[in-house]
């Protein structure tokens, strides 16, 4: 049997990395996504306005690099959540169902102290490649 080959995932227009990884890595049918937080693809920098509007951009990102990748979120079988304050829980659940409105996928959520650059979320997903 063959090792499946690596394949990096850079959307064109997306998110530019703020260190040194790959927004999203295929492997064979499965999308291993970096966590995402809400940086503008246009500016380079963290959006600004709440828990709520850097959920929405952490999931756009989050989209862009799975559809870039072959996938989508309905095809989303795993998510973290990575939240500064689990006090925000409500808040990102808000917004994360109008992005996973059926069937959802799995999902994980923890406090992290200190994400990058700030930012008060940080999500990552796996998700299955579209069969074409």
């Amino acid at each position: 049997m063959q090792t499946p080959k690596k394949e990096v995932i850079v959307p064109k227009g997306g998110a530019k990395p703020v260190a040194p990884y790959s927004p999203g890595i295929r492997v064979g049918q499965f999308v291993f996504t970096a966590g995402q937080i809400a940086l503008d693809p246009e500016t380079g920098q963290l959006v600004e306005g709440g828990v709520e509007v850097e959920t929405r951009q952490a999931l756009t990102n989050l989209r862009a690099i799975l559809e870039a990748a072959g996938s989508d979120l309905d095809h989303t079988v795993k998510v973290t959540v990575f939240l500064n304050d689990m006090d925000d829980f409500g808040e990102v659940n808000e917004v994360y169902g109008t992005f996973f409105k059926e069937d959802p996928p799995a999902r994980s959520a923890v406090q992290s102290p200190k994400l990058p650059l700030g930012a008060q979320v940080m999500i990552e997903a796996v998700a299955l490649v579209k069969n074409t």
